[in-house]
């Protein structure tokens, strides 16, 4: 049987979506759900944009399934319905509103018919409306085309660029759009804000502004004018009393009021009059009866409408003329002035250090008048806002005022500025919104120092050198320019009673500096007749006290060390007697703690650290006990001030000048964590300003300190055996000699060449003598290796490089586990099992860091003979010689594989000594030649084999003064 058509009519009905759109169901003649399809089919059957229908989605919403017209299609096809003709469609009255509203809207689109909306201003939003006629306003109205309109404008102003382009200028010409008003503003009707806005023109011929006049007297009142200003030309004004604007709201535009009015305004005084309704509604305090504005204002009423007033009255639009000064001195703020009077730095003021109290007189400056403190004073007692001084206007702003007395009350309590104070001060200057431990920031205080305070500022900022110091005849050596400028900074220093670190990198000689600066503390004490002084004390990592002592004998003979380590150390009452007549005691950081009753027991001539980043963790009961001694002069040795964090930097600083920098807590609070955070560079560079007058570094970066160095320099570590060490040594030579007399010639050359391994080795680690496991404990075994460790880890922060040669291939494995373990990643070590593959690509990233796979150490392990020739490596500028090949020309040949053409740098070489060895001898030998020639030396360690049974007692035997006990 043939199906008839369904000729029945279908009401469509439709709904704003939440999803942005029009949703738009069916429903037949007796309320049935039409099908969705079916009437997608029926509305979109020759709508060509929607390809008919194809991209309208159906849904379902409110239990209802139905179609969602998104919102600019909607205009589109409201505009022009493109349904069948052969199915009866019934629009609901909200649908046909819409379809009658959608031409009039597409119209006024195009047409670029519209403006701001402000209703949408007021609620805090940038919005615009259409501008259509009295009936499709109407229309508009409803809920539906409200909720379309808010979607539709934008939506359609984003897809057509020329409007997005034109609206994008309109909101760049009136920046006042986008302006969220408070609802104090609501005194302004629409016609006020497109005006304000400069979106139209009110026609008329003026503007009406206000004018605040200067008092006739100190202490009278304001005068207020009305002035009318022509829109043409600002020249032209016309100036009245406040008094007319009632005359002109009720009086003929051409009476006596408007005498002097130009003819052309007089129709238009009423928009005046509109106006001064408005400011009265604006600034409460400037309406006078019910209609009239005031003549008069008191000064502190003037104060309040120069500092809020007219800025509200500005941002509506209207121009108000204020003094010509107020612009001016607007921005002031009060600032103390401390000048400084005291004799500090008058002539030679030995010691006086940072908790010298400073006699100062108080300055307020506001702007660039000065005042005296009684003048402060009285001005406080007037209790005025604005104030006439020597002829100017002033404005004093009773919150800051109450900060400077806050200010000067703290300082009164704390009995003065102490130079800690003043140097911070001067320092740091000021910072707003922040407030010190002991200022406040904001109030911009300042120091005005006298002109010896400011020299000695200059000196500690190095702005200045200090007078050179010559090192004295008893210093045996040879001091390069900058370094004469570091004992002087140092003996600058102690004169001013201020603590110093000498951050030099390594190699430039800190130890010798220091001891020059201990040679001429000696000099002074001699020079003096000073009767039994107090020696100096230096505290050192162990792995560094053997090469104190050898450097100390080198450079300063005559200097009276007292070694204070080992078992035998004197303890209780004795420690004080041992120490008796020594210009230096020298000891160790673990001593620094156990032994701190005793080193606390005397007030040293000066207190250096060696390698003071071991204090940098400050709660250590090491870092404790340090800072509890009491000494002269506080001096910190480092090349690397800050390993990790700025706490390490504190903590050597609260060594060399105790509470200089505050408590760890408020230091933390104001920097550390700011600028660990977001690396706040403001704060950086107020920390560097803090630190700098106390902190003397140089680079061997430095134009200036490399013109002085030669192309290579070579430095010897010195380092003392551990006591497993020592044992093992003499062990060994012991059962050496017990057997040596009873063998054959050859026999003994290979016991002797045997020794010479066993016992560098021994030297190195012991694990390498009893061949121990590779996961066999290797801390605290070894000086040297925790020296190298050391030095390696300085070099690196650095960012230099280095090559490690070994004659052993335990060796080095043993270091490139320890390198590994410390600091992480890959370390290659090139030894004689290397295939040339390993050797090329360990080479190429040492060079030139080529695989980002393979991050380069900065260290290059190398087994002496496999490293030592045809090697370029001059990516490196320092060159350690772990253990030493009695051939000087061999280690030469190692050492210029980074020396060597291509190197851009100066190469620093460091030769490893153990203190009372074979390697110590042997080193002696080598430097004094004694009475061999180059050529015997030169061959190699086979010269050794042919010493005597007596020479070779007196070359290996250990001198137990050097062993660590």
């Amino acid at each position: 049987m043939d199906t008839m058509i369904d000729t029945g009519s279908i009401s469509v009905n439709v709904r704003w979506a939440p999803q942005g759109g029009f949703f738009l169901w069916g429903t037949r003649h007796n309320g049935g759900i039409c099908d969705a399809y079916d009437l997608r089919d029926w509305l979109f059957a020759w709508h060509a944009p929607s390809f008919y229908g194809t991209f309208i989605e159906v849904i379902e919403w409110m239990n209802l399934e139905g179609v969602l017209l998104p919102t600019l299609e909607a205009l589109d096809y409201w505009a022009a319905p493109s349904t069948v003709m052969h199915q009866r469609l019934n629009y609901s009255r909200e649908l046909d509103e819409l379809m009658r509203l959608a031409p009039a809207v597409k119209e006024a689109l195009t047409q670029g018919r519209f403006m701001p909306d402000f209703a949408k201003w007021k609620a805090g939003t940038l919005g615009w409306k259409l501008l259509l006629d009295e009936e499709a306003a109407a229309l508009a109205a409803s809920p539906a085309a409200e909720l379309w309109m808010d979607q539709l404008i934008p939506a359609w102003i984003e897809a057509d660029g020329v409007m997005r382009q034109n609206l994008e200028r309109l909101e760049r010409s009136f920046p006042l759009l986008s302006r969220s008003k408070s609802a104090a503003d609501l005194w302004m009707d629409e016609e006020d804000w497109l005006i304000s806005i400069g979106w139209q023109s009110d026609g008329t011929p003026f503007r009406t502004c206000l004018k605040l006049e200067e008092p006739a007297t100190a202490g009278g009142a304001w005068p207020l004018r009305v002035v009318l200003q022509d829109r043409g030309d600002q020249n032209v004004q016309y100036e009245a009393d406040p008094s007319v604007l009632k005359a002109w709201a009720t009086a003929e535009t051409d009476g006596e009021a408007a005498a002097g009015v130009p003819e052309a305004w007089r129709r238009h005084l009423g928009r005046a009059v509109r106006d001064a309704a408005k400011w009265r509604r604006m600034v409460p305090f400037l309406a006078e009866g019910e209609e009239g504005i005031r003549s008069l204002l008191t000064p502190d009423e003037a104060w309040e409408l120069l500092v809020n007033g007219s800025i509200r009255l500005v941002e509506a639009g209207y121009s108000v003329f204020l003094p010509a000064w107020w612009e001016r001195i607007r921005k002031w703020r009060p600032r103390l002035k401390a000048k400084i009077k005291s004799s500090v730095g008058t002539g030679p003021q030995p010691m006086f250090g940072l908790n010298q109290l400073m006699q100062f007189d108080w300055k307020i400056a506001l702007g660039d008048i000065e005042l005296t403190e009684e003048e402060f004073r009285e001005l406080l007692e007037q209790n005025r806002r604005l104030v006439q001084i020597r002829g100017q206007w002033v404005q004093l702003d009773p919150v800051h005022l109450a900060q400077l007395q806050s200010v000067m009350h703290q300082v009164q309590k704390k009995q003065g500025l102490s130079f800690r104070d003043v140097l911070e001060l001067h320092l740091l200057g000021t910072s707003d919104g922040e407030e010190d431990k002991q200022f406040h920031r904001s109030l911009k205080m300042e120091v005005e120092l006298n002109d010896q305070l400011q020299e000695l500022v200059d000196l500690l900022n190095h702005a200045k050198r200090p007078p050179l110091t010559e090192p004295p005849d008893s210093f045996r050596g040879t001091l390069r320019p900058y370094q004469v400028e570091g004992i002087s900074w140092l003996m600058f220093l102690r004169e001013c009673g201020l603590g110093g670190c000498l951050a030099d990198d390594m190699g430039l000689g800190k130890t010798i500096q220091m001891i020059t600066y201990l040679l001429l503390l000696r000099e002074k004490r001699l020079s003096e007749g000073t009767t039994d002084p107090s020696p100096s004390l230096l505290i050192c990592p162990t792995s560094v006290l053997g090469n104190w002592q050898k450097e100390l004998q080198r450079f300063a003979p005559d200097l009276r060390v007292h070694l204070h380590y080992g078992p035998g150390r004197a303890k209780g009452e004795r420690f004080a007697e041992s120490c008796r007549g020594s210009d230096l005691v020298l000891t160790t950081y673990t001593l620094a703690h156990l032994d701190e009753a005793e080193l606390s027991s005397l007030h040293w001539e000066s207190i250096c650290l060696d390698e003071a980043q071991n204090i940098k963790n400050a709660y250590t009961k090491q870092a404790s006990s340090i800072r509890k001694l009491t000494g002269q002069h506080r001096i910190a040795l480092t090349g690397t001030p800050i390993e990790n964090r700025l706490t390490e930097l504190w903590s050597i600083f609260d060594f060399l000048n105790p509470g200089y920098l505050g408590t760890l807590r408020d230091f933390t609070q104001r920097y550390v964590g700011a600028i660990e955070r977001t690396q706040d560079q403001e704060l950086i560079a107020k920390v560097q300003r803090l630190i700098r007058p106390f902190l003397l570094r140089r680079v061997k970066k430095d134009p200036s300190i490399q013109l002085d160095l030669p192309e290579k320099y070579e430095y010897k570590t010195y380092v003392s055996l551990t006591t497993e060490q020592a044992t093992l040594y003499e062990n060994y030579i012991r059962d050496m000699f017990e057997r040596i007399d009873t063998l054959s010639p050859m026999q003994r050359r290979g016991m002797i060449l045997t020794a010479l391994t066993k016992l560098k080795q021994i030297c190195n680690h012991p694990a390498l003598l009893a061949k121990e496991s590779a996961r066999s404990p290797w801390r605290g075994r070894s000086n040297k290796v925790e020296r190298l460790l050391e030095m390696v880890q300085e070099l690196r922060q650095e960012g230099d490089k280095c090559l490690i040669f070994t004659q052993f291939v335990e060796s080095g494995l043993l270091l490139q586990r320890v390198f590994e373990e410390e600091f992480g990643g890959k370390v290659p070590f090139l030894h004689g099992g290397s295939s040339k593959a390993e050797r090329d690509r360990m080479i190429e990233v040492f060079q030139n860091e080529a695989e980002p796979d393979s991050p380069d150490s900065g260290i290059f392990l190398l087994s002496l003979k496999a490293g030592g020739t045809g090697l370029n490596l001059t990516a490196a500028n320092h060159v350690f010689h772990f253990d030493r090949w009695w051939n000087p020309a061999v280690e030469n040949q190692a050492t210029d594989r980074a020396f060597r053409i291509g190197q851009t740098r100066h190469v620093q070489v460091h030769k490893f000594v153990t203190l009372g060895t074979l390697e110590e001898r042997i080193d002696e030998m080598i430097d004094k030649k004694m009475e061999l020639s180059q050529q015997i030396v030169g061959s190699g360690e086979q010269w050794i084999t042919e010493l005597s049974t007596e020479d070779l007692k007196d070359l290996f035997s250990l001198r137990s003064e050097w062993v660590e006990k």
